[in-house]
């Protein structure tokens, strides 16, 4: 079999154009071997070859840059099925920035433009030279096809359209016989009508044109593969909502949202036009049986699900009557709650499980389903439960304190996860938990899917120090430090999530595994994702192990300065000067006001008149917390004890440097916000310049190509692992090369008014999203619309004249008009996705949304003891009734064009 390859592309002096594949004829995959492209100019390149080959041959272009350098081209492999003839393959060089990519991944394929039926592909006939047109256009919509038409009779002379086989979807194909008359083909693409036959929309422009002498004279099969359906009505966009499944409440669940909820939550989102649900993480959280586990980012596994989500009854119900009273009265009271009882829900739930298991599980481990479930997960499934039967054996989650099972060791876990175990049902409980788990969600993803709307899933950037993974692979992580983020507006001293910082290095040795198994779980249920804090993956603020402020952090990775470049600054580098805690008594009342003598006396060193350090008791954060709140206990503390504990803290953020733990030799990282600081303000004029130049250049230049190479060394790799639309948090303080790297990878970025992009203006505006990105009025992270609205008179002032265009005085509350008002003008954004949390759409409803504004907000990223406990104060029920309301959001969807299926 001869092939024939053409590609359309427009090289640079230098460049040559390459091919490579699976075929050995087309050189193994080797970038030894590739085929070398002639040029036949007008951007056009050929090379030809002879195989053997049958099946499917993949393949891809690349291009060879004048010193050698390969670039591939981006995407997926090309593939083409061998034949008993000679085939021509036209391609176009894949375009590296193209937006409508994203229209390509699962969310809009398997789910929103996934076609009713599947049109059968029939191939032409190998005894005559023919023309496959093949054409990628997901934007169809159920109940049409495409279609193609043009100046020959088979295509219908510009009329009858020839439907295309959709069987590959959302690849479009069709064989055109010809015939010895048949020369040249003019063409276009069209959507058309299933049941009539009809077109009903003509892409735009020019005709398509394809010379066809070649394949008539050599009786070949030419491949034309084309791209860029040209929609006369622009970008596709939709909208959703997001909310965590625990905030859901439905006359079923019990105390807090369950999987099963969400299929109420599909059924409203059908009646208002929404296109995708954006949920929290769902992992197992469960490390202290208290309200710390309710923080949903810090799981204690990537993979096992939270069994709080499991509704009771559909788990099955127990035979004794009186016992199931008993938990329909305990559901009842937690129902009535107005926030999530976290602890008392997972108490409740966690001796139904029990009972369940005694009564269901000698016939459910039997059973075909629960057997193919536990071979497909067995892999982290025995690891899980090994972690959770020692985690209540030894009553913690800190595996260190675990005797002889600390260090992990397969070959123990597997003997203690042994059928033959007498204590074998503590372990195959939680077998039990997660395959019911996986059924309810299987069940509530179904159901969303067969009405056309999409999930999407959040992957916490972190993993919690306490957890299966830094359990059983310890070596991808860096277990001395600590993530979290630089200070903002939301957390001036930075935020400390307490999660160990990723082992890069270790990681990339096999391809990033840990990171593809983690996204091919998760793809088992979502259709898109975000990646929480997209920053981490080009770097990450790292903390240090006795540090609990974000202020103490530094960039790792990073290029800390030596001493040398320092003063290579003009700053005379003095390490107790800059490196240690700059302590002045006359500063002291302002930290500790009238306990400043005390302080002075109990917790502080005089080194010389008026220079203080802290004893060594006190050197560190922890150590200060330790003391003040001994084993975490907070309900006994003092307003004394609150204001020294958090002085003697402040003192060791006056600092000017803080000296990086990785390099060989001495070198140190700027501190962060060092100009709030005393021991920035008390330095000369002089040197406080030289300071800010330093400053600067560190953080806002120093490491924009070195950052964006880290990036580039991970993200692509990573985000090609599966086919959900990914979607980057990329709030903050972000460097230049972060926009660009989520441009090229066709990551959507975050669009928050409130946190504009532009550190030179106060708000950003939604018409000035890119068309790749979400676009929101508030996050969990933050004040809700209304809780925002009333924190202060005056930014909101400005808000409402310069963002809205009112010229009167801003009303007190964020009032329900007001509220359609921002909503409206975030509808009618560019952004692909406008997705808004649940409070601010009921919001725009006077009579339904909750009187206590306060309690609607998710998190205080400032407060590391924030208890997430939001709960819907209406039920889905009560929402679904909401007929008027429902047709408002419905009206206002449709208008800004974001209801479409296609």
């Amino acid at each position: 079999m001869k092939l024939i390859f053409y590609l359309t592309y427009k090289s640079e002096w230098g460049q040559i154009v390459c091919l490579s594949g699976s075929d050995p004829a087309l050189g193994s995959w080797s970038t030894d071997q590739y085929l070398t492209m002639e040029y036949a100019g007008h951007d056009l390149w050929r090379t030809e070859c002879d195989t053997e080959a049958s099946g499917i041959i993949e393949y891809k272009y690349l291009i060879r840059s004048e010193n050698g350098q390969l670039q591939w081209e981006q995407g997926a492999n090309r593939s083409l099925e061998a034949a008993d003839r000679t085939i021509i393959v036209r391609d176009s060089w894949t375009v590296d920035l193209d937006p409508s990519k994203a229209l390509l991944t699962k969310v809009f394929t398997e789910v929103i433009m996934k076609p009713d039926e599947t049109i059968r592909f029939n191939p032409a006939p190998a005894s005559q030279p023919a023309v496959r047109l093949i054409m990628t256009a997901p934007r169809v919509g159920p109940g049409y096809a495409l279609g193609v038409v043009g100046n020959i009779d088979h295509l219908g002379r510009w009329s009858k359209p020839l439907m295309m086989s959709n069987q590959k979807f959302p690849n479009w194909q069709v064989d055109i016989p010809l015939n010895e008359h048949t020369r040249h083909l003019r063409y276009k693409y069209v959507i058309t009508e299933l049941v009539s036959g009809n077109i009903n929309t003509w892409e735009e422009g020019f005709d398509r044109e394809l010379d066809l002498d070649e394949a008539v004279s050599s009786h070949a099969l030419i491949i034309k593969s084309d791209t860029g359906f040209r929609y006369p009505v622009g970008n596709w966009k939709g909208a959703g909502v997001a909310l965590p499944v625990f905030s859901l409440r439905t006359r079923e669940s019990f105390g807090v949202g369950e999987f099963n909820d969400l299929k109420k939550l599909v059924d409203w989102c059908t009646q208002t036009g929404m296109k995708m649900i954006q949920i929290l993480p769902i992992n197992e959280t469960v490390a202290t049986h208290s309200w710390l586990d309710s923080y949903p980012y810090k799981s204690i596994s990537v993979k096992a699900l939270h069994p709080m989500y499991l509704n009771l009854e559909k788990m099955g119900k127990l035979k004794d009557a009186a016992l199931m009273k008993e938990f329909s009265t305990a559901k009842d009271k937690l129902n009535a709650l107005p926030y999530v009882d976290y602890v008392e829900v997972t108490k409740q739930k966690a001796r139904y499980f029990k009972l369940i298991f005694d009564q269901d599980w000698p016939k459910l481990s039997k059973t075909k389903g629960y057997k193919d479930f536990f071979e497909d997960n067995k892999d982290w499934l025995m690891p899980y439960a090994a972690f959770c039967y020692l985690r209540d054996r030894y009553k913690t989650s800190n595996f260190r304190l675990w005797d002889g099972y600390a260090a992990y060791d397969q070959q123990m876990i597997s003997e203690l996860t042994s059928p033959a175990q007498e204590f074998h049902e503590h372990i195959a409980v939680h077998y039990f938990i997660q395959y019911h788990l996986d059924l309810q969600l299987k069940e509530a993803v179904d159901y969303a899917h067969r009405h056309r709307i999409g999930l999407k899933g959040d992957i916490p950037i972190g993993i919690s120090p306490d957890s299966i993974e830094a359990w059983t692979e310890p070596e991808l992580f860096n277990l001395n430090g600590q993530a979290g983020a630089p200070p903002d507006d939301f957390a001036i001293m930075g935020q400390n999530w307490g999660f160990p910082t990723y082992n890069w290095d270790e990681m990339a040795r096999n391809g990033f595994q840990w990171w593809k198994g983690r996204l091919k779980m998760m793809e088992k249920y979502f259709d898109a994702y975000r990646i929480d804090h997209i920053l981490g993956f080009f770097r990450i603020w790292e903390i240090p192990q006795d540090a609990l402020h974000g202020l103490l952090g530094y960039f790792k990775p990073g290029l800390p300065l030596s001493v040398q470049e320092i003063e290579g600054r003009g700053l005379w580098f003095d390490y107790d000067r800059m490196v240690k805690p700059y302590i002045r008594g006359h500063f002291l009342r302002d930290f500790f006001g009238e306990y400043a003598d005390e302080v002075r006396l109990k917790y502080l060193n005089e080194l010389e008149y008026n220079v203080f350090e802290l004893k060594h008791e006190f050197n560190s954060q922890k150590k200060i917390q330790a003391y003040f709140t001994p084993n975490g206990e907070t309900r006994n503390i003092t307003l004394k004890d609150v204001l020294i504990r958090d002085g003697l803290m402040g003192l060791l953020d006056e600092v000017l440097f803080i000296a990086d733990p990785y390099s060989d030799k001495p070198a140190y990282h700027p501190r962060i916000a060092m100009h709030y600081t005393y021991t920035y303000r008390e330095l000369d004029h002089e040197l406080r310049n030289r300071l800010n130049e330093l400053y600067i250049h560190f953080f806002y230049r120093r490491h924009d190509a070195f950052w964006k190479q880290q990036a580039m060394n991970k993200l692509p790799d990573i985000v090609t692992a599966s086919n959900m639309l990914v979607c980057g948090e990329d709030l903050g303080m972000v460097p230049d090369s972060v926009a660009e790297v989520m441009v090229q990878l066709n990551i959507l970025s975050l669009e928050i008014q409130r946190m504009p992009k532009n550190p030179k203006i106060e708000f950003g505006h939604p018409s000035d999203a890119p068309y790749l990105s979400v676009c929101t009025t508030s996050t969990h992270d933050m004040s809700t619309v209304r809780g925002w609205w009333e924190e202060d008179r005056e930014k909101t002032q400005r808000y409402y004249r310069n963002l809205l265009g009112h010229n009167d005085l801003a009303p007190f509350y964020a009032e329900p008009w007001l509220c359609r008002e921002i909503i409206n003008q975030h509808l009618h954004s560019p952004a692909m996705w406008t997705i808004f949390p649940i409070q601010d759409l009921i919001a725009m409803d006077g009579t339904m949304r909750w009187d206590q504004t306060d309690k609607e907000r998710i998190n205080v990223p400032s407060n590391p003891e924030n208890k997430w406990q939001y709960r819907m104060i209406l039920s889905l029920e009560e929402l679904i009734e909401a007929k008027e309301f429902n047709e408002l959001i419905l009206g206002m969807v449709h208008i800004a064009g974001r209801d479409a299926d296609y």
